[in-house]
């Protein structure tokens, strides 16, 4: 190998020695910018992972949150069926009494009812000619025998013509106190109306249930569900 040639070779050994080197420090380099963005995108990921995990947690805090309330407002809405189902159901009761039962309820509720015994008394088409006539008349005997108890005079034809005589003068002298039966009639689903001129007191099944409903149905719904 002659000068030339070795000087050659020399610069070519040299070049690649450098080349080497440089190639070395690119790879170091790009390795450590590698390190770098992979630690970078690691903390990233795991700061998105607890974002994220933090996230959902809100939110499945929220869903439960929801299904919670809307199962509340649905044990609500049950709860109000069935309170009113238990009303609905001494309406139909009530409706369903045996005739005598019902007659007798009417006259007690026309004897209570009553303010002066003068009053006039509108039933329903179904009930005007036989249970509230019946009613009627029952509840007179009840304002008369009211205003005039039986003397405690024994057994016996005198004792009992002397208490009718006394039921009679105190009719009388109440200036003939009696309830009439109304020639009206109105839709109603059981009971009355009392009527004393202007003056209307409504005794209707659906009345009183209402007027029930809004003094008991929190006890009501006590006995329905105790444990709530």
């Amino acid at each position: 190998m002659n000068g030339i040639e070795k000087i050659t070779a020399r610069i070519d050994a040299d070049t690649q020695a450098e080349i080497d080197r440089i190639l070395g420090d690119a790879h170091a380099q790009a390795e450590a910018i590698a390190a770098k963005y992979r630690s970078q995108a690691a903390a990233e990921d795991a700061d998105l992972l607890v974002r994220s995990q933090k996230a959902a947690a809100e939110r499945e805090e929220r869903l439960v949150s929801a299904a919670q309330m809307e199962a509340r407002k649905s044990l609500l809405t049950v709860k109000q069926e069935m309170v009113e189902q238990a009303y609905q159901r001494a309406l139909e009761k009530l409706r369903a009494l045996p005739k005598e039962q019902y007659v007798d309820l009417l006259a007690a509720m026309l004897v209570r009812a009553s303010s002066t015994g003068k009053e006039e008394v509108v039933f329903s088409p179904e009930d005007r000619e036989e249970a509230g006539r019946a009613a009627v008349s029952r509840a007179n005997d009840l304002l008369a025998r009211a205003a005039a108890p039986e003397l405690p005079l024994g057994d016996g034809a005198v004792a009992s013509f002397l208490n009718k005589v006394a039921a009679n003068v105190s009719a009388f002298a109440q200036g003939t106190a009696m309830l009439t039966l109304s020639e009206e009639t109105r839709p109603m689903q059981g009971g009355f109306i009392l009527k004393n001129g202007r003056i209307e007191v409504n005794c209707t099944f659906d009345a009183m249930i209402r007027s029930e409903r809004e003094q008991t149905a929190g006890a009501v719904a006590k006995l329905l569900f105790p444990e709530t």
